[in-house]
């Protein structure tokens, strides 16, 4: 007949003018050389970011941009050139992405393949413009051709709806 009781160790640990009772894993892993294991380093403020902020994606920045593709007026107040002069890469990749979805009707294996073009066609017109004697960045491409696909997201469904009139379509697709 065997009988027992387990006990813990009274191990106090002294953090500050407080005494804390440590477990046995704590106790074990501190007497065996693995107390680094159970360190806490301090939290900096970087890691605190909202993860918008830590991917660098501003929001009304995008926003700004769509509104100055779709409407191209200086009348209006839109600025034409801040898609080339300040670019990004969330927006474009937003649009490109959006514009595959509506395009493939749910064929998620083709997705990658137009991102592949979107990605490498940028960079072909990049080179191309770069041996020109053009002064772009590769960043100013991809924002500039990615945002351009707007007016084929807006004109899609349109052309769902007026499809069945002839005259209509073929005026909204000139």
């Amino acid at each position: 007949d065997l009988s027992g009781s387990i006990t813990t160790p009274d191990v106090k640990l002294n953090l500050g003018g407080e005494f804390i009772k440590e477990s046995t894993a704590t106790t074990f892993l501190r007497q065996r050389g693995y107390g680094w294991l159970l360190e806490l380093e301090e939290d900096d403020l970087d890691d605190n970011k909202p993860l918008l902020e830590e991917l660098d994606i501003d929001l009304k920045d995008i926003y700004y941009k769509i509104r100055c593709v779709l409407m191209p007026m200086p009348s209006l107040g839109f600025n034409r050139q801040v898609v080339r002069d300040n670019p990004d890469f969330w927006g474009p990749l937003a649009v490109v992405l959006f514009f595959s979805m509506i395009s493939l009707y749910g064929q998620f294996k083709v997705v990658s393949w137009i991102i592949t073009i979107w990605i490498f066609g940028s960079l072909t017109i990049f080179l191309l413009a770069r041996v020109l004697g053009g002064e772009v960045a590769y960043g100013q491409v991809l924002g500039v051709i990615g945002y351009s696909l707007l007016p084929l997201i807006v004109i899609a469904p349109v052309l769902l709806v007026v499809g069945s009139f002839e005259v209509v379509s073929t005026l909204i697709k000139v």
